[in-house]
């Protein structure tokens, strides 16, 4: 495999670095740097989303016929590589690398008119609806059920652990229509407008103190029949396929690579006492390492994939497995380089937006934050059990 860039493609790279010295801004590359959550707060992660729009680069894995950039799996690399190493915001990544390559394959002629277009410039804000009570890693025994009532669907369940459902406009949410002889059967893929009436969203705060996810209450909503994407009945397949892609979905070791330099950039300060002088620090930041380089690999691997907009296989769940594992050792080594400083845990939420002087240097801010988001890590979008399954039965033949 030649890893080198042609003329063409440092040319690209130049052309990246520019937008982005252009369009991000201190706010947002503070707000990214202390934000401890895979998840951006709105009002910065969609300004980016605005600027990428602008670009032309909205939606970098999308055919280019839906408004994707008709990059090669090279350029698509640069550009994410770049973006990591700039630091800037995440976009949603639930409409951009979930439900849109989902509308994509299974959609309406109007289905994709209407929502694709407000993906991509950040008009609307998606949150998923998967889990509920009793049904997480066994998701295909949800309960939620929509009753068909003429032209619409009446909507009653609940849905938990729904990521930003409080800034979202739009929900894509499994629904149960039917009952069949397995679980997965009876179940459909609907999309929601979040101001319909009869929905209630609560707050969960987690360990680490953010409100990042939340419950949502459905009772006796009506959402339109012509919100269900595809056939009923069908919602399991789309799901899977939409999973496929938020396991497999972007570069997440340029990201890891980064977070493990900040990680030993903190270890040769002051600030920890040199804590690299450890023989087990400095071995681990070494063996940790190697493990993004390895996982780069497999990324490489399956970028074209992405780039036509095809699901990535249950290499995605490899990627899951993986990119899960590695982001809890970074967090874990970020907690022990620090030290006792890591018992002065800032309760405020966004970090970004505090309003007096922290008890610990900015620069460790986030380090215990993100170590206690991390935990969540080898659970969201499959639990790393569910990911080992997978890939014993579909690649092993297990």
């Amino acid at each position: 495999m030649d890893l080198s860039f042609n003329a063409e493609e440092r040319a690209f790279q130049d052309e990246v670095r520019g937008f982005i010295a252009k369009n991000l801004t201190e706010e947002m590359k503070r707000a990214t740097a202390l934000t401890p959550s895979v998840f951006s707060d709105p009002d910065i992660g969609m300004a980016w989303q605005r600027a990428l729009h602008r670009q032309g680069w909205g939606a970098p894995g999308w055919p280019v016929e839906y408004g994707g950039p008709d990059w090669t799996p090279a350029q698509r690399w640069i550009f994410e590589t770049e973006c990591a190493r700039a630091g800037v915001p995440n976009v949603n990544v639930m409409g951009v690398k979930m439900v849109g390559p989902v509308i994509i394959g299974f959609g309406s002629p109007e289905q994709k008119n209407f929502y694709l277009p407000r993906i991509l410039s950040g008009e609307d804000y998606w949150c998923q609806g998967y889990s509920e009570p009793g049904s997480g890693s066994d998701l295909s025994s949800l309960k939620t059920r929509a009753v068909r009532d003429g032209d619409d669907y009446i909507i009653n369940g609940t849905k938990i652990w729904t990521t930003h459902a409080h800034h979202a406009n739009r929900m894509f949410a499994l629904v149960r229509t039917g009952d069949g002889p397995r679980q997965q059967d009876g179940i459909s893929f609907i999309l929601i407008d979040m101001k319909t009436p009869g929905i209630t969203t609560r707050p969960i705060l987690t360990i680490g103190g953010d409100h990042e996810v939340n419950q949502v209450f459905f009772d006796d909503v009506r959402v339109p029949v012509a919100n269900r994407v595809g056939e009923e009945g069908k919602g399991w397949t789309y799901g899977k396929y939409l999973l496929e892609f938020e396991r497999g979905a972007g570069i997440a070791s340029a990201k890891l690579r980064e977070g493990l330099k900040a990680i030993a950039d903190l270890a040769c300060s002051d600030l920890t006492g040199r804590a690299i002088d450890s023989p087990d620090i400095a071995t681990r930041i070494s063996e940790v390492e190697v493990d993004i380089d390895a996982l780069e690999m497999t990324e490489l691997r399956v970028l074209s994939a992405l780039q036509t907009g095809q699901n990535p296989g249950a290499v995605s769940s490899i990627l899951k497995l993986r990119n899960s594992e590695i982001r809890q050792a970074v967090t874990r080594l970020g907690a022990d380089v620090i030290g006792h400083d890591a018992l002065a845990v800032e309760p405020m939420r966004p970090l970004y937006k505090l309003n007096h002087e922290p008890a610990t240097p900015e620069e460790m801010l986030t380090v215990v934050p993100e170590y206690l988001n991390g935990r969540a890590y080898t659970i969201f979008g499959g639990t790393s059990e569910i990911q080992r399954d997978i890939i014993a039965k579909m690649m092993l033949g297990i």
